[in-house]
């Protein structure tokens, strides 16, 4: 049986975070579709909006979970929620304009397996670890969804693995030069399962504050669209990826300065602690 230990208090209730990052992410892959209905590729960007929107609410989750007692268990979950995400974002994209949609069903389902066999099978026994693990897989698909329609334009199966490569002066189609075929989604999976698993793990402590850990998933998840951004270059045309890039940079500044501020105020709130002495004789 584990017992819940407290990590912060106070701040933005988990449920409402979960709102915001549900429907953001949600909304926010649906806005690269207007690449498909302009014919253009501006609105590529979007696609990493969504992932930050999801990992500010994965990074919640996170604490969430590992208020139990789990602190070494903050990377098992940010793989979990990736490897579950990869699955249910690469299935999801099969079918179309309701990619995102299937997508979260999908996500869903494997989350609950999951989150049944580490409480039934594994015998973790943990109350939100169901319900954790679904959040959590559902974080990992959207934010693999989303960087991946950033990178290529859309968030279809066919744009994923379709790519064109100019050959004695015809364009040709070829499927290695594609986001799924040149293993970008490895890549995304890494970005986004370090960005999900470091926020909380370096604010981790007891002066852990809720504003200072999601401003840090927040920058996590700018630094992986800026990353992103560069890739889409082989991918999308050069004023599209532009635009993305500028967008990420400008998301990462304004993330990290604040966290910097964020972290400055936490820090001087301990300027006069003193160090906790051993007793006489050891403990």
């Amino acid at each position: 049986m584990s017992v819940k230990v407290e990590v912060g208090a106070g701040g933005i209730p988990h449920n409402q975070i979960l709102i915001y990052g549900l429907v953001g992410s949600l909304v926010l892959i649906y806005l690269t579709y207007l690449n498909t209905i302009t014919n253009t590729q501006y609105f590529s960007f979007f696609g990493g909006l969504a992932a930050v929107a999801a990992l500010i609410w994965g990074t919640d989750t996170i604490k969430h979970l590992c208020s139990y007692g789990l602190g070494t268990g903050v990377p098992s979950a940010g793989m979990i929620a990736l490897g579950s995400g990869v699955v249910a974002a690469i299935f999801g994209a099969t079918t179309g304009i309701f990619a995102p949609i299937v997508t979260i069903i999908v996500a869903a389902i494997i989350g609950a397996v999951a989150g049944l066999m580490a409480n039934h099978v594994v015998r973790m026994d943990i109350p939100v670890m169901i319900v954790s693990l679904i959040e959590l897989a559902i974080v990992g698909a959207m934010t693999v969804l989303g960087l991946t329609a950033m990178a290529c334009g859309t968030f279809e199966f066919l744009g994923m693995i379709t790519g064109t490569v100019e050959f004695l002066g015809f364009t040709v189609q070829t499927y290695e030069t594609s986001v799924i075929g040149g293993s970008i989604v490895a890549v995304i999976f890494m970005l986004g399962a370090i960005a999900i698993q470091h926020s909380f793990n370096a604010c981790l402590g007891p002066g852990e504050k809720q504003d200072r850990t999601l401003m840090l998933a927040a920058e996590c998840g700018f630094l992986s669209m800026i990353t992103v951004a560069i890739i889409s270059f082989a991918f999308i045309g050069f004023l599209p990826a532009l635009v993305a890039l500028l967008i990420s940079i400008i998301g990462w500044i304004y993330t990290y300065v604040k966290y910097i501020e964020l972290s400055k105020r936490d820090a001087y709130a301990w300027l006069d602690a003193k160090p906790i002495l051993e007793p006489k004789g050891g403990a």
